[in-house]
């Protein structure tokens, strides 16, 4: 069988799919022929270029076109090829077609589609929905900058609700401890910001004496579920949100919801502190 992209009159070799190396190209039944280019291959990668340089074994037949076997599936062979030729990309919406294009994309030195899978890798919708794996398929390929990136977003999401994948075995002890050296140092980094100054005042329970030295009641409430959040996810992303903040509000007096309004100013700057915060391995 043909793929339907890559099957070219002027093909001059073809690429066989599911097919591990044999002299008699014994293949399985799931195996698509690619008939391709020499001279897109060739400049596409330094090892396709070498390979096909070498002498071809004499034939019968002047019109046998020559077939290279490979242990890549369809799919992956498909994605790789789309990404090197000019016609449109192909439209991943899944991890699971990454880590194996990448693994080809590397293995032949190719490099094109490695920089182009590099960046869909850390796309917004994956580093949203699944930044450990996003993580986990970075540092197995050696991509320091991608996996800065997931580590920022990993940040985000409390590490127990990250699902268990296969690409997570990728990921070396080293890396890993990394990661959560980074969550527990921004961590406590943050919440040691969590100190309320002496001009946050509510009128009704900490604006006179004797309790004017004390913080307004809805602060300890707002610095406790604040400590716990920010050990689970140590980002400013949740604990300055209206929601937060209303929950501390109802538990304080009735003038603290005015004074959580009028300390604006103070969240503003603890804000600005936190996001300023390490926030890459």
């Amino acid at each position: 069988m043909y793929s339907r992209f890559f099957n070219f009159r002027d093909g001059d070799f073809i690429l066989r799919s599911d097919c591990p190396y044999d002299d008699k190209l014994m293949c399985s039944a799931k195996s698509v022929d690619f008939r391709v280019h020499r001279c897109v291959l060739s400049a596409a990668s330094p090892l396709f270029e070498g390979m096909l340089s070498l002498p071809q074994p004499a034939t019968e037949d002047d019109q046998v076109i020559p077939i290279i076997p490979l242990s890549e599936s369809s799919t992956v062979l498909e994605t790789v090829l789309r990404l090197i030729y000019p016609m449109a990309e192909p439209v991943i919406q899944s991890l699971d077609d990454i880590a194996p294009a990448l693994e080809m994309s590397r293995k032949y030195d190719l490099s094109v589609p490695l920089d182009r899978l590099r960046r869909r890798l850390v796309a917004p919708d994956f580093l949203e929905s699944s930044p450990l794996r996003v993580y986990g398929i970075a540092t197995r390929f050696e991509f320091m900058e991608e996996a800065r990136i997931a580590s920022r977003a990993m940040l985000h999401t409390s590490l127990s609700d990250q699902i268990p994948h296969e690409d997570l075995k990728h990921i070396t002890a080293y890396d890993y401890h990394r990661l959560i050296v980074l969550r527990e140092q921004r961590a406590r980094s943050a919440v040691e910001l969590l100190r309320p100054p002496r001009e946050l005042k509510c009128m009704q329970c900490n604006g006179r004496w004797p309790k004017i030295e004390d913080a307004p009641r809805w602060w300890s409430d707002y610095r406790e579920r604040a400590v716990e959040e920010l050990r689970l996810r140590p980002t400013s992303a949740v604990i300055f949100s209206l929601p937060f903040l209303q929950r501390s509000a109802q538990s304080g007096c009735t003038g603290c919801a005015a004074s959580i309004l009028s300390s604006s100013w103070f969240f503003d700057q603890l804000k600005r502190k936190i996001d300023d915060l390490p926030a890459t391995i």
